[in-house]
C-alpha cells in the first residue's frame, strides 16, 4: 500500500471528518446552510492541516442537490463530481503554474459567465501566494464585488506574502497545527479501519514525528506499513523513520550527567550509523529537557502535564534529581537555541558534537565559585543600600567595619584603628601611575576632557594598618597591599593585584573621577551603565571590602550617578539652527552646518571647568 493511496482514500468528505479546525467547520457549515456566503475567502496554515480539504467540501455543500445545508450527501450527481474533481462549476487552479496577469484576465472572463450545473461557481486557488503583483492587483476589484453566485477560496501556507489589499477583501481563517493526541486519534481510526494491530507506543511516536501535519502522519503511517509487517511496533517504527530510541537517550542523559565526553562522542557516533534523523532528534532533546525542568521543580505534580506513559513520566522524574536545576535550564536553552545551528552547519554532525559536549561539560564551563564575590570574605552589612539613578541620589557603599559609624567621621589621615602587632614603618612606595595625570593628558581624539588628578590621602602606616601585616602572614592582602602612603593609584594597583572580582573591578575603577571629604570616598561615574556595576549588590561587597583592606575600617565609599548630560548631534543642530547669527549666516552667505560638536569636546584641558552641560 502506497502512502498516496493511504491519503487519498481516507480523505475526509464532509466537515464533521476533519480532524480538528472546529471553528472553522462550525462556520463554514453555517454560512453554507443559511446561505450567506461572503465573495471571497483566505485559508492560511502550515501544510497538511486541511485546507484544500475543507474547501472542496464547502464547495459541495454549496452544490448539493439538499442545499442549502450544513453538510454535503455525498450521495447525489453533483456531490459525487465535485469528490471526482469533474464539477464544471468547481475549478481548482494551482497558484504557482497561473501566477501571472494573463491567467488572472482569462479568470475574470470566465467569472462573467452564470454557474452551469451547480447553484455557485467556486473558484479555489491552492498556493495562492504565488501570484505575482500585477495579478493579485488585475484581482482586487473581482474579489470585493464577484457576480452573483461566484465566490472565491484562496490558499495558502504563506500569508505574509499576500498584499493588504487582498487580505482586506477576504475573510481570513487561520488553520492551526493539530494537538499529538488528536494525531493519534486520527491515526488509531485509520489503523481500525485498515484492520492493523498497533502499539500505542508507536502511533505516538508518528504523531509526534507529524509535527501537527495529518498529511505528514498519514504519509509516515504508509511508509511504515509498507514494511508489510503483521503488526505496527515502536521498534519497526523507529527502524523506518530514522528515530532515536527511549535506551539512546537514557544513555545520552548518563553520559551528561557523568560529564563523560567519550560517552557523549559515541552515543553521537551511533546516532549517525542509524540514520537517525537530527532534527527530530533535537526536538525531542529539547522535550525531554523541558520534562526535567519541569519535574525538577514540581516533582510528581508535574507528572500529568508531561503527557508521557507513567512509567516512563516516572522514570524521567528520577533522572531529573540528577541534575542541578541551573543545569537543566541552561541545557534546555542551549539545546533550543543550537538547533538552527546544528541543521544549517556545513558539517551537522561535528556541530551536533560539539553542542553535545558542551552540554556534558557545562558545570565546567559556569562554575558557581568565579560568581562570588572575593572583596575581603565578608558579606555587605543589612543596612548597605544603594539608591537608583531615578532617585538622583548616590549609593552609598559602606565597609563591613562601619556599622553603627555612618554619622562618624573618621580622622584626617583615614590611618584605621590599630587591629594588628606593631611593625616597623615600610618603606616608601614606589611610584604610581597616574593616568590621568597633567603631565600626560588623555587623547584628544576620544573627546573626553581630561579629568583633574584625584585628591586623596596619603596616610603613613602605622602600627595595626593594614599596611603592616603580622609577621607570618600570607594572605591575599598581605601580599598584595603595597607599602608607604595610601594614594588613588596606589588602590587602583591594588585591586589590579587580587584575583577574580577585585582584578575586573579595577579596571572599571579607573574610569571614575575619585573625591575624599570627610572620610568618604566618593566615585563619580560617567554612565548609567558604570553606575549600575558598581552598585551590583556583588560588586558593593567586593568593593567595600577592598576599601576596607587598603583604606582601613574607617572609611565610607559613596558611588554618585552621572550628571553629564551629553545631548545628541540632532538636538544641537536644532539649536544652533534657531540662533539668530547662524540664520543670518545662511540668508546672507549661504553657509551650512556640516557638523554640530558640543564645546566641553574641543575645550582645552586648563579651561575645563564645568561637566554639566555640552552647549553647541
Amino acid at each position: 500500500m502506497s502512502h498516496a493511496s493511504l491519503t487519498a482514500r481516507y480523505r475526509p468528505q464532509t466537515f464533521a471528518e476533519v480532524a480538528g479546525q472546529e471553528t472553522v467547520k462550525a462556520i463554514l457549515s453555517r454560512a453554507a446552510q443559511e446561505n450567506r456566503v461572503a465573495p471571497a475567502y483566505l485559508f492560511s496554515g502550515t501544510r497538511g492541516v486541511g485546507k484544500t480539504t475543507i474547501a472542496r467540501i464547502f464547495a459541495k455543500a454549496l452544490n448539493c442537490t439538499t442545499a442549502p445545508t450544513g453538510e454535503p450527501c455525498n450521495t447525489c450527481e453533483q456531490c459525487r463530481k465535485v469528490t471526482q474533481g469533474m464539477h464544471v462549476d468547481v475549478v481548482e487552479i494551482d497558484g504557482a503554474s497561473n501566477r501571472g496577469i494573463d491567467d488572472a484576465k482569462r479568470l475574470k472572463e470566465a467569472i462573467g459567465y452564470a454557474p452551469m450545473e451547480g447553484r455557485y461557481k467556486v473558484f479555489i486557488i491552492d498556493e495562492a501566494h504565488m501570484l505575482t503583483r500585477e495579478a493579485f492587483n488585475a484581482l482586487l476589484k473581482t474579489l470585493e464585488e464577484p457576480p452573483a453566485r461566484v465566490t472565491f477560496v484562496l490558499a495558502t501556507t504563506e500569508p505574509h506574502k499576500f498584499p493588504v489589499t487582498i487580505v482586506s477583501r477576504c475573510q481570513h481563517f487561520t488553520f492551526t497545527r493539530l494537538s499529538e493526541a488528536g494525531l493519534e486519534a486520527h491515526l488509531t481510526k485509520v489503523l481500525g479501519r485498515e484492520g492493523v494491530d498497533y502499539d500505542p507506543a508507536a502511533v505516538r511516536l508518528i504523531a509526534r514525528r507529524a509535527a501537527g501535519s495529518v498529511r505528514d502522519s498519514m504519509s509516515l503511517l504508509g511508509q511504515v506499513l509498507a514494511l508489510g509487517e503483521s503488526r505496527l511496533t515502536i521498534d519497526g517504527a523507529r527502524g523506518v523513520l530514522g528515530l532515536a530510541g527511549q535506551e539512546l537517550f537514557l544513555r545520552l542523559m548518563e553520559a551528561l550527567a557523568a560529564q563523560d565526553c567519550l560517552g557523549v562522542a559515541n552515543v553521537v557516533r551511533e546516532l549517525l550509523d542509524r540514520g537517525v534523523d537530527m532534527g527530530f532528534f533535537l526536538r525531542e532533546l529539547v522535550a525531554t529537557w523541558r520534562n526535567l525542568f519541569m519535574l525538577r521543580q514540581a516533582g510528581e505534580a508535574a507528572l500529568a502535564s508531561l503527557d508521557l506513559p507513567e512509567d516512563e513520566a516516572r522514570q524521567w522524574l528520577g533522572w531529573a534529581k540528577r541534575f542541578e536545576p541551573a543545569h537543566i535550564h541552561a541545557c534546555w536553552q542551549m539545546t533550543l537555541e543550537g538547533q538552527r545551528r546544528v541543521l544549517t552547519s556545513l558539517e551537522p554532525a561535528m556541530a551536533l558534537e560539539l553542542l553535545l559536549l558542551n552540554l556534558a561539560m557545562l558545570p565546567r564551563l559556569m562554575p558557581v565559585e568565579s560568581l562570588r564575590p572575593s572583596g575581603g570574605g565578608a558579606s555587605a552589612p543589612s543596612g548597605s543600600a544603594a539608591e537608583g539613578p531615578a532617585s538622583g541620589g548616590a549609593a552609598t557603599i559602606p565597609t563591613p567595619g562601619t556599622q553603627g559609624m555612618q554619622g562618624t567621621a573618621p580622622a584626617a589621615g583615614m590611618t584605621p584603628s590599630p587591629a594588628a602587632p606593631a611593625t616597623p614603618a615600610p618603606s616608601a612606595a614606589p611610584s604610581p601611575r597616574v593616568p590621568w595625570d597633567d603631565a600626560a593628558p588623555a587623547p584628544r581624539q576620544t573627546g573626553i576632557p581630561p579629568r583633574p588628578a584625584p585628591r586623596m590621602p596619603e596616610a603613613s602606616p602605622t602600627a595595626g594598618s593594614p599596611a603592616a601585616p603580622a609577621q607570618g602572614d600570607d594572605s591575599d592582602t598581605a601580599e598584595h597591599t603595597p607599602s608607604g602612603p595610601r594614594t588613588w593609584d596606589g588602590f587602583l594597583e591594588f585591586c589590579q593585584g587580587r584575583n577574580g572580582q577585585g582584578g575586573r573591578l579595577a579596571t572599571v575603577l579607573r574610569q571614575t573621577t575619585p573625591e575624599h571629604d570627610d572620610g568618604i570616598l566618593r566615585l563619580a561615574t560617567m554612565s548609567s551603565v558604570q553606575y549600575e556595576r558598581l552598585t551590583d549588590a556583588a560588586t558593593r561587597t567586593t568593593l567595600a571590602g577592598l576599601v576596607r583592606d587598603y583604606f582601613g575600617d574607617a572609611c565610607r565609599v559613596e558611588v554618585n550617578p552621572p550628571t553629564r548630560v551629553r545631548r545628541t548631534e540632532a538636538e544641537l543642530r536644532k539649536e544652533a539652527e534657531a540662533h539668530p547669527a547662524v540664520q543670518l549666516l545662511k540668508e546672507e552667505m549661504g553657509a551650512c552646518i556640516l557638523k554640530c560638536t558640543p564645546l566641553a569636546d574641543l575645550r582645552r584641558p586648563e579651561d575645563t571647568t564645568e561637566q554639566g552641560d555640552n552647549k553647541p
